[in-house]
């Protein structure tokens, strides 16, 4: 009987050892496993962040690179009084704001969805980086601010209604009562009735100096 009971319980033992030491090998897999997946996850976290710091100083980069781009030149007069934008103009899409060198802009960056140009007449504001993606598709863009006449205003917008590719807005900052401007091209006018608002609207509506001629002026942005 003793020797029997010796047995079992020497069996006891060594089932409940080897139960230990299946426990221990699976608390070691398990700390394995969690330390694994924790390297994962951390190496994971520390990639998506350098690509996305990446991502964004190429964003800036470009960018900032696009605005200054975008400064570079000045306007040479031609006897006709038209005045020529002589330096960079380009033609990238951007989400940030870009400046441009002169008001109204004749070209440079730009948003990636154009103003409506069909003869479309803007009674407020339009932004400026919409309006330049419609004259990078050959439209002329004619702009007043507050020292424009009442009368030229009606009757510039009547011209406009009548002229694809075109369309007309407020630009309180500009220098002069009335522009015109195209794609690297602007000039001012006196007046509804100076013939050279038919002059520059025959000149350059998808002129030679369209960056895209015949895209579109429908489908765009409308107020």
């Amino acid at each position: 009987m003793g020797s029997a009971k010796n047995t079992s319980t020497g069996s006891r033992k060594e089932r409940i050892e080897e139960l230990r030491r299946a426990e221990r090998a699976r608390e070691r897999r398990n700390r394995f496993l969690v330390i694994a997946a924790a390297t994962v996850a951390v190496a994971g976290l520390v990639a998506g962040g350098v690509a996305l710091i990446q991502s964004q100083k190429d964003d800036a980069t470009t960018n900032t690179a696009s605005d200054a781009k975008s400064a570079s030149g000045h306007f040479v007069t031609g006897t006709d009084g038209v005045k020529t934008w002589s330096g960079t103009l380009t033609r990238n899409h951007v989400t940030k704001t870009v400046t441009y060198p002169m008001e109204p802009p004749v070209g440079g960056d730009h948003l990636q969805v154009w103003m409506n140009c069909n003869g479309d007449v803007y009674t407020k504001p339009v932004n400026n980086m919409n309006a330049v993606h419609s004259l990078e598709h050959g439209a002329v863009w004619v702009t007043y601010n507050s020292k424009a006449s009442q009368a030229d205003v009606k009757a510039l917008a009547a011209k406009v209604r009548k002229t694809p590719y075109t369309l007309m807005s407020p630009v309180e900052d500009q220098k002069d009562p009335i522009m015109m401007s195209a794609w690297g091209k602007q000039r001012t006018v006196t007046g509804a009735n100076d013939k050279n608002v038919d002059a520059f609207l025959a000149e350059f509506v998808q002129g030679k100096q369209t960056p895209e001629p015949g895209a579109a002026c429908t489908n765009g942005l409308s107020q």
